[in-house]
């Protein structure tokens, strides 16, 4: 079972929009992911602002910066 996952972003983010274009295909499959909106954090608005979209592992707390494809995503979860 694939890991859970947060994606940071926020709305209105273009390149936000093809990161969760790019991982839709793995949600279909069982890979849960949770949308994280930075501009409702302070906090993660500051880590995150100049990054995002980010992908992070739940589990391990590891990120995967954009840009990402399919492939890239994959290996990060193992």
């Amino acid at each position: 079972m694939p890991p859970e996952c947060q994606l940071f972003g926020t709305l209105g983010c273009h390149l936000c929009e093809l990161a969760e274009a790019e991982i839709m295909p793995l949600v279909e499959h069982g890979l849960l992911v949770e949308l994280v909106d930075i501009a409702e954090c302070e906090s993660q608005f500051e880590a995150y602002g100049l990054r995002i979209p980010v992908l992070r592992r739940v589990d391990t707390g590891a990120e995967l910066d954009w840009p990402f494809d399919t492939e890239q995503i994959v290996a990060f979860l193992l």
